[in-house]
């Protein structure tokens, strides 16, 4: 289980580690995203210290309806005690989680002032149902 805390601005958040290039592991706090319907993404200034791989370019249609054309890293993330290499989307944000980092998991939040946020693992159904 993976637990954190909503803020002061009722935004849920979680703390993630995230390995840079060596191997070592930095921690940053990331806000909970149903709406971004991605891994994870991250500030250019945070994935320049991490020293990212580049892949490759993305596009996103905006909420606003605008295109956004960005770049996608790779990194080795921490996700509730295993090691799990995603893509990791470039944006002028705050860090952010996204729904497929989550997928399997229920995701809990007591929407009040230091609420408790909670991501169960699943159990996986078997083939048999």
């Amino acid at each position: 289980m993976i637990t954190g805390k909503v803020n002061v601005n009722y935004e849920p958040i979680i703390s993630i580690a995230i390995c840079d290039k060596q191997g070592n592991v930095h921690k940053t706090d990331a806000v909970i995203d149903t709406g971004f319907d991605g891994w994870l993404c991250l500030p250019p200034d945070f994935i320049t210290e991490l020293q990212l791989n580049w892949k490759r370019r993305g596009r996103a249609l905006l909420a606003d309806g605008r295109e956004s054309i960005f770049d996608i890293y790779e990194a080795t993330v921490v996700w509730d005690g295993q090691f799990l290499t995603i893509p990791i989307d470039e944006a002028e944000c705050e860090p952010l989680i996204g729904m497929l980092l989550m997928k399997g998991y229920e995701l809990q939040i007591q929407v009040i002032d230091e609420g408790v946020v909670k991501l169960i693992k699943l159990p996986i159904p078997s083939a048999e149902n």
